[in-house]
Order: structure tokens, then sequence, then C-alpha cells
């Protein structure tokens, strides 16, 4: 396969280095990025022959000149870490250079968005893929197979909870805003609400019982699945054997009340996601639909 030329946009990110691994692992190119923040010697960990931009607009210009040469050296793929609420933008950025979008969660974050990208998508010859790595990992696989073999119309019981401890500075940050980040059950829950969509089928109901900037908790009526849910960022809400064992993360999921352990194994779903998506799979719009709308749901929901 021909080596392809990625752009990244985000690159000074959480969630950044793992993109720039899988572009590395995939054989491939990074060969512009943009980050308003500067401090990305990071980069240098991956690629050193990156052009590097701290504005948007000087990007746009360089990517649009290296649209007008030959195909080994435009961009063939933008990969998007940047914060929720400009995905949209950079996903139309992508297209309108005829590269294909590697979009990191949330794909957007209002469902209707959705239907304006997926016109463009329709009017280019160019792909939107989103990454929902929970998707590949080989244990939920397995659990997704064995879930379609023994349903016979008894609804499972299942307890999703999830902490991850953060800072005083979330909340300052952009992820703090809810019309930036769409709060935690969009930025946190998104991933854990795909997979539960993606396994026990499409929502019946939805009640969220705690809405709080740190702090949610719901219950789902699932086609396969009743699931109550709790998702945080308070340190204090880690249960006892993780903070005795000097853990800032807890995930837990209990199906039928037996825990199933997904703890392992995310370290290169990333790499996997980019093998995927250029072996001509990948996944898209109407993947991510589900999880954006029950997420958008949520958070509008009305106590």
């Amino acid at each position: 396969m021909k080596q392809k030329n990625f752009a990244l946009i985000g690159v000074a990110g959480y969630v950044a280095p793992r993109h720039m691994q899988a572009i590395k692992d995939t054989n491939n190119k990074l060969i512009v990025a943009l980050d308003k923040n500067d401090s990305v010697g990071i980069l240098d960990r991956y690629f050193h022959d990156v052009s590097f931009f701290t504005e948007f607009e000087r990007l746009d210009r360089h990517a649009e000149k290296l649209r007008r040469k030959l195909e080994e050296e435009r961009i063939h793929y933008v990969s998007i870490c940047s914060p929720n609420y400009l995905h949209d933008s950079h996903i139309r950025f992508a297209l309108r250079i005829d590269a294909n979008a590697i979009c990191e969660k949330p794909l957007v974050l209002n469902p209707w968005n959705l239907d304006a990208l997926q016109s463009l998508e329709n009017e280019s010859d160019k792909r939107i893929f989103t990454v929902l790595q929970l998707r590949l990992h080989p244990v939920i696989i397995e659990l997704k197979e064995k879930i379609n073999r023994e349903y016979s119309n008894k609804k499972y019981n299942i307890d999703l909870q999830y902490v991850t401890s953060r800072g005083k500075w979330f909340l300052i940050s952009w992820k703090g805003d809810i019309s930036k980040s769409g709060g935690i059950a969009t930025n946190i829950g998104i991933h854990f609400f795909d997979m539960l969509l993606w396994i026990f089928g499409k929502k019946i109901n939805n009640k969220v019982t705690i809405n709080e900037a740190t702090k949610m908790s719901g219950e789902l009526e699932l086609e396969k699945a009743n699931v109550t849910w709790s998702l945080s960022i308070n340190m204090e809400d880690l249960p006892d054997v993780a903070r005795k064992n000097g853990k800032t993360i807890y995930r837990s999921l209990k199906i039928n009340d037996e825990e199933f352990e997904f703890s392992e194994g995310f370290a290169d779903l990333h790499t996997i996601v980019y093998k995927d998506i250029l072996s001509g799979k990948g996944l898209g719009i109407e993947d991510a639909r589900a999880s954006i709308e029950l997420a958008h749901e949520i958070r509008n929901y009305k106590m």
C-alpha cells in the first residue's frame, strides 16, 4: 500500500499521541500539524519533518497549496483531535482540501450536524471516519457475539460505573463548558454509550437521575438490556479498592451482577482503528449517530 500523508489538528491534546503512534505504526507520514499551544515537543517522538502551525488560517493556506501539488505531496487524511465543538468545522476543512477526515469522539455535538456533514460527504469522493475504538476491542467483540447467540427475549441487567479523576483544571478548560464539550455524558461517556447501544440494541427509554458538572447517572432501557450508569470525574467517587492500589481511574461493567473485565487491551486500539480505515473499512457518520443522539438527549434531559 502506498504511503499516505496525514495532517493532525490538536497535536498538543491528550489523545493526539495515540494518533501519531497509529500513523507511524501503519507506515504512513505526518507532514502537517496544528495547535494553538506551541508546546508540542512530543512531535519529535514520532516524526521530525512536520510543518507546524499555531494559526488555523496559515494551516489552511498551506494545505491549499499542497492540494494543488502532485498526489504524493498532498494531504490524504486529516486526523482531528481538537476540542469537541470544533470537530464539525475541521471535518469540513478536511473535505474542502480533498482529504478524508478521521475524527475523535464525538464526531459532532448535535445530531442535526450529522445530516449536514453527510450531505457534504455525499457531494465529495472522500470519507468522514469516527474513532469508536471500543468496537474493535477483542473482548468487547466477543461479548457482542455472545449476546447475539444467547439472547432470548429476557433483558440483561447492566451496571456501568466509570470514574476518571480530574483536577480543578478540567472545569476551567473547554471541557468544563457544556456548550464546547457536551458535558461529561458526551466528553467522558460517549464511548460507553456507543458500546452499550452496539451490543444491546437501540434506546427504548432514557432517564437521568443525577446531572452535575462533575457527575452524572441515569437509567437506560435498550432492546436487550436495562442499564444503570454512573460517570464521574470526582476522585471521591473512586471505590476503596482503586484508592488502595493508587488508581485514579475505575471502570466497572456488570452483566447480571457478573463483572465483565475489559480494563486491558486499550493501548493499541487507535492503531487497529487506523488499519481498519486504511484497509477500506472504518466507522462513519451512521455508526456514530445513535450515541450522539443519546448523549444530546441526556445533557438536555429535564429533571
